[in-house]
């Protein structure tokens, strides 16, 4: 039945993937924020397929924590999955990106049209300089910047190396903003350059707000502590649940 399902999702996904990228260059000619909200329509449409084709449900909690106005969310990142929630969440989501997926034929245009945040990670300190900047500028205007402090999607139960860049946004971050550690066991369910998906229930936790003014280092041994034990505690009840035992990380 797995086989089946992951058929029939994957079938879904691309077709549906494939009419973004053909259609949307017809909204480039538009104000940014129309592309915003074409991209949030494709996103609660691909939600709903999931729901539909892989038995794959959600569950917010936490949305108390989501101030008004800038924010800087600090999310765990494990599936494609974590890529577009957020526009099914937030007014004007701006995530940072590597900059080679702005070199995709098509959605690379729609990504800088939408202004959201590529580094080029051969660029050294320019690169760390022009994403912190950026950022930065996305918050003053009010939006909310997504980012993903272990800069690449895990597995279910790994952690890497917080990268000091989520640290070097937030000491030049605007006051009346905060930064919201997110935790999530999409992997358990999407993983990461997997064909086969597993019916369930993914759960997002927004977690308590980080406010400004925290030291660089007791600031990343927050966010990743907050971060890692939450889905660390997400991951072991799927497999609680499966009966399966969960894998231990250095």
């Amino acid at each position: 039945m797995i086989w089946l399902r992951s058929l029939f999702f994957n079938i879904f996904f691309f077709l549906w993937l494939t009419v973004l990228l053909l259609f949307a260059w017809l909204f480039l000619p538009f104000p940014r924020m129309v592309m915003q909200r074409m991209l949030r329509v494709w996103s609660n449409i691909t939600l709903w397929g999931i729901r539909l084709f892989g038995g794959i449900h959600v569950r917010f909690e936490g949305l108390e924590n989501i101030p008004d106005g800038p924010v800087l969310i600090a999310s765990k990142h494990q599936s494609i999955w974590d890529t577009f929630i957020m526009y099914v969440l937030l007014d004007d989501p701006q995530y940072v990106l590597k900059q080679e997926l702005m070199k995709i034929p098509l959605w690379g245009l729609y990504a800088n049209k939408s202004q959201h945040i590529a580094i080029d990670r051969d660029a050294g300190a320019k690169a760390l300089r022009d994403m912190v900047a950026n950022c930065t500028d996305r918050l003053v205007k009010g939006r909310q910047v997504i980012i993903f402090p272990e800069g690449t999607r895990t597995a279910p139960g790994v952690t890497l190396r917080y990268h000091p860049g989520v640290a070097a946004i937030y000491q030049k971050m605007p006051e009346g903003s905060c930064v919201v550690p997110v935790a999530l066991n999409s992997g358990s369910f999407w993983g990461r350059r997997k064909y086969f998906i597993r019916p369930g229930t993914i759960t997002i936790r927004f977690l308590q707000p980080i406010p400004l003014g925290l030291a660089r280092k007791e600031f990343m041994k927050v966010l990743e502590q907050r971060i890692e034990d939450a889905t660390r505690e997400l991951y072991q009840a799927v497999d609680e649940r499966s009966g399966k035992n969960p894998a231990i990380t250095p």
